[in-house]
């Protein structure tokens, strides 16, 4: 069996899905998980504009996962990030540089869990005042608006008007 090797893992999830971030998050681990690998540190690095649209994405989160896994899973975890619709892109780099140490002391996944209960929190809020105020179409208009036919009659007998007055 290979020896596993240290990684740095950074995750681009879409907006949508980091409304939901437990799920996203619990989503990664699997993938990790699936390729035997070891979490050492997770923590959200960023949430950003987009240089150009993904999947119709202006925004997006990024994730920087530190784990453990045999240099063959990589293959596997890419194919399955590749997959995922929660996830837009993936970087898997070699983090042989880092010590232990060094990992854990970026690790995150405290701030995130709070972060993420926050955000389902909130989106509920949002749900609930949403509800109460959805309205479909387009708003009353104060006066009726004149029928395509009408319309073209009142421009004809402008038109004639006009070509009476230049007269």
């Amino acid at each position: 069996m290979a020896t596993k090797r240290q990684y740095e893992g950074m995750f681009l999830i879409n907006q949508a899905t980091a409304a939901d971030l437990n799920g996203a998050v619990a989503h990664i681990q699997d993938i990790i998980a699936k390729a035997e690998g070891e979490i050492v540190a997770m923590k959200k690095w960023d949430e950003r504009r987009l240089a150009y649209e993904i999947d119709k994405q202006k925004r997006g989160v990024y994730l920087l996962v530190y784990f453990n896994a045999v240099p063959q899973a990589l293959e596997r975890m890419t194919r399955d990030c590749n997959i995922s619709e929660q996830i837009m892109r993936v970087m898997f780099l070699s983090a042989e540089h880092l010590t232990v140490e060094e990992m854990q002391a970026a690790d995150a996944r405290q701030e995130l869990e709070v972060e993420a209960r926050l955000r389902a929190e909130q989106a509920a809020r949002e749900q609930e005042a949403g509800d109460a105020s959805v309205s479909l179409g387009a708003p009353p208009r104060d006066e009726p608006q004149a029928a395509p036919q009408d319309a073209a009659e009142e421009t004809a007998e402008d038109e004639a008007e006009t070509a009476r007055s230049d007269a």
